[in-house]
């Protein structure tokens, strides 16, 4: 059996890239995965799979052709915050597998915010016509089935990826806190001043080693590059590519300051103290469901010495999930593999 993976995958984002190695991770053995990429050749040669244009409409309906079935996710596809286009490109896709006659597979899907009509019309046939069809938190999950469309809720699949560890890590100074932080509109030149100026008293304080953690780099890096020579203590910028190396990455820090969902999880899979800057009600909606400490990037504190002594507590004070709540979490993640056994059995 064929089935074309769907995503967005291939973009540089080390989110989504987990997305897709846990989604390989989960596929049963018998599927062979084809991947719609911005990178085909980067992804042929990381994953050692078969890789296609995903902008390319004749490599892809080639694909369906030769497929069974279409896996359309995860992660926030059907949404039109960062782009009105984004509800057409992927309920496209997934219309026209449907129309194709390829079992068709919303899988770990974060839906929302879908802000404008024709979005909402899109999704709503797009997730109507699936065969099976997984959702990774509750907001979502109410979206769908206020569409009256069968669902399974579990907690994102990344919480379940297989991490590598991360070559010289232990080398550097302990304590080790992570900074994950992306760029914004809300994140203005003031609030960024604030949170590096927080980050130099906190190391201070603390003498840890501060790494800086550029998720999609095409967007994250600036950030860490703008922060580093502010820190007085020892820092480092990782860019890590492989995405079982970057959950790796997480198992030797101490705590972890980040706006980036699956930094988050990441670091809250591997025991991690976790403080989440949220820019998005999908940051928002984990914080709520693990009682993590944070703020939204609109109600941050004032001053530096305020945050600052926010992270203090947390790192002097602050309790990680402990490894029953992480396994429990873990388990329940890998409802979604049972999704995609059964749809595609």
């Amino acid at each position: 059996m064929r089935a074309v993976l769907c995503g967005y995958y291939g973009m540089g984002n080390g989110g989504d890239e987990a997305l897709l190695a846990t989604l390989l991770q989960m596929l049963p053995a018998h599927v062979e995965p084809i991947v719609l990429s911005g990178n085909p050749i980067e992804t042929e040669k990381q994953y050692q799979v078969e890789a296609v244009p995903r902008k390319s409409l004749p490599a892809i309906v080639q694909a369906f052709r030769r497929a069974d079935a279409f896996v359309w996710g995860g992660g926030s596809l059907m949404q039109d915050a960062t782009s009105a286009l984004n509800p057409f490109y992927y309920g496209g896709l997934m219309l026209l597998a449907q129309q194709m006659g390829l079992r068709t597979i919303a899988w770990a899907q974060g839906v929302g915010p879908l802000r404008r009509s024709i979005s909402g019309w899109l999704a709503r046939q797009s997730f109507r016509g699936c065969t099976a069809v997984s959702v990774r938190d509750s907001a979502s999950a109410s979206q769908v089935d206020s569409w009256q469309v069968p669902l399974t809720l579990a907690p994102d699949p990344v919480w379940a990826l297989k991490s590598l560890p991360v070559p010289g890590l232990w080398d550097l100074p302990a304590p080790r806190v992570a900074v994950a932080l992306r760029s914004h509109s809300r994140l203005t030149p003031d609030r960024l001043t604030l949170i590096t100026r927080a980050l130099a008293d906190f190391q201070k304080a603390t003498q840890t080693c501060i790494l800086l953690v550029p998720f999609q780099p095409a967007q994250d890096l600036a950030i860490a590059e703008a922060i580093q020579p502010q820190l007085p203590g020892v820092s480092r910028i990782l860019t890590l590519i492989d995405p079982q190396q970057l959950k790796g990455l997480f198992q030797g820090v101490e705590m972890t300051i980040g706006m980036r969902l699956h930094a988050l999880i990441m670091a809250a899979a591997a025991e991690c103290r976790c403080y989440a800057i949220s820019y998005d009600p999908k940051v928002s909606q984990l914080m709520q469901d693990f009682e993590m400490s944070g703020a939204t990037l609109d109600s941050l504190p004032t001053t530096a010495s305020a945050l600052t002594h926010d992270w203090l507590e947390l790192f002097a004070n602050g309790d990680a999930l402990n490894p029953a709540q992480i396994q429990a979490t873990v388990d329940r993640a890998l409802i979604h593999q049972e999704v995609l056994r059964s749809a595609l059995r």
